[in-house]
């Protein structure tokens, strides 16, 4: 009998250390409680467009039919204030385009050759071609200019527990914070996805938003949508903290030793009733 309890002690012990190795699902699947949520289409709520801030590189390309006009841009291209990146040949009207790369000062103002400082911080980079035009066309510089303003440089930091940490550039003005982490090969197995911290400049300050990605409310958050200069940080899992430890190991020892010792003690019962 005390052959017998000693075996189902063993066996208790030996089961709940396998119990406390298994993680719920509820743990690691995403976007829990979506089918409850999309039942009915939602419209997006958030302001995903993102806006020109100080220290931003944009591209400005001016564009008319009469080439000659664009000249004037030609003139007062000098290093520190923009770099020409290229002419281009549009079309069957020969229109030209002169391609700039500026970068925005800490007052949020851009200078640019005749038109001087033009203010466009906190402006979308169609909202900052429109001011640009409107400049052109008060100082009669082109009856009928076209400017497309672009982001250069706009990029998102990825640290943690992801498989690839690296900085994610973003190929257009809608990204979300799955495509960044996307990017990173998705989060690694140590992951913590309900403690995903995204830290963004805003206005002078710098903020912090917590995103979990196993809740269906992740579409929802202000940031879920990244904005240029975006920190994204992924919290592992507390247990990966002692995943090498010297207890650890004698954690794994341990258990295959009682995992030993239970066999014995079932054949040895088991003998022992024949």
């Amino acid at each position: 009998m005390k052959l017998f309890k000693s075996a189902s002690l063993a066996f208790v012990a030996l089961a709940a250390i396998c119990l406390s190795s298994c993680v719920s699902t509820k743990k690691i699947k995403y976007f829990q409680g979506s089918e409850y949520s999309f039942i009915q289409p939602q419209e997006i709520q958030q302001l995903y467009e993102m806006h020109i801030k100080p220290a931003d590189q944009v591209l400005i390309k001016v564009t008319c039919d009469q080439p000659e006009l664009l000249e004037v841009f030609n003139l007062d291209v000098t290093m520190g204030s923009g770099s020409r990146t290229g002419t281009t040949n549009y079309g069957s009207n020969s229109t030209m385009g002169n391609i700039y790369g500026y970068t925005v000062d800490n007052e949020g103002y851009l200078t640019l050759p005749h038109l001087g400082r033009v203010h466009v911080a906190n402006l979308t980079c169609d909202d900052a071609a429109k001011v640009i035009e409107n400049q052109i066309k008060s100082l009669k510089m082109i009856k009928n200019p076209d400017v497309t303003v672009r982001l250069l440089n706009a990029r998102v930091a990825v640290l943690g527990a992801v498989r690839s940490p690296h900085v994610v550039s973003l190929t257009s003005e809608r990204n979300t914070i799955l495509d960044v982490i996307s990017q990173c090969g998705d989060v690694s197995d140590q992951a913590l996805r309900q403690k995903v911290q995204l830290y963004r400049e805003d206005n002078g300050k710098r903020v912090m938003y917590e995103l979990d990605l196993t809740s269906a409310d992740i579409f929802n958050s202000p940031a879920f949508y990244v904005q240029q200069n975006d920190l994204v940080y992924i919290q592992p899992n507390k247990s990966q903290n002692v995943k090498s430890s010297a207890f650890s190991t004698f954690l794994g020892v341990g258990g295959s030793i009682i995992s030993a010792i239970s066999s014995a003690v079932a054949i040895v019962i088991a003998v022992t009733r024949k």
